[in-house]
């Protein structure tokens, strides 16, 4: 996955708008509509841009409550990770879930409707569960920042 300059400044762009016409992104970075339709369609299909997406207020759909959750497993089995990994992509409440080192093995950021909401999942999605230790909830009192924006460096030009 190789980018130069150019790609650099339109992941920027597309980072905080991704919205803009092709033909304006262009303009920003210095290329034709067409020119810079090519690279973001490479940018696609070399995996460097994994999704374009909205981000949603989760207040404003009704899921006021949010939560950082540390999992720990009873085992560190290759198996049991793998059937976690996949309860976690298979859940709606959880919107990003991470494996990790550390304290804990998966920290998973969750959203609900009421704390009694909350309370159903973690007996559905950890009580029910065997292959959980234990986990611990850090209920969330501000968004301070949301985003998924990553810093871009231009690689060195040889």
């Amino acid at each position: 996955m190789q980018y130069d300059r150019t790609d650099a400044r339109i992941l920027e762009i597309v980072q905080k708008n991704n919205r803009l016409t092709s033909e304006v992104i262009g303009d920003m970075a210095g290329l034709s509509a067409t020119a810079c339709q090519r690279r973001l369609k490479r940018l696609r299909s070399d995996g460097i841009i994994e999704a374009d997406v909205s981000i949603v207020s989760a207040k404003a759909v009704g899921r006021p409550i949010q939560m950082l959750v540390m999992v720990s497993l009873e085992r560190e089995r290759s198996d049991i990770i793998d059937r976690f990994k996949k309860a976690i992509k298979s859940s709606t409440e959880v919107v990003n879930g991470f494996y990790v080192t550390g304290d804990a093995d998966f920290v998973l950021y969750i959203t609900a409707r009421s704390m009694e909401d909350y309370e159903q999942f973690t007996r559905r999605f950890f009580y029910e569960n065997p292959n959980i230790k234990g986990f611990k909830t850090m209920v969330v009192v501000d968004r301070v920042k949301v985003g998924f924006a990553v810093p871009v460096e231009a690689p060195l030009e040889e």
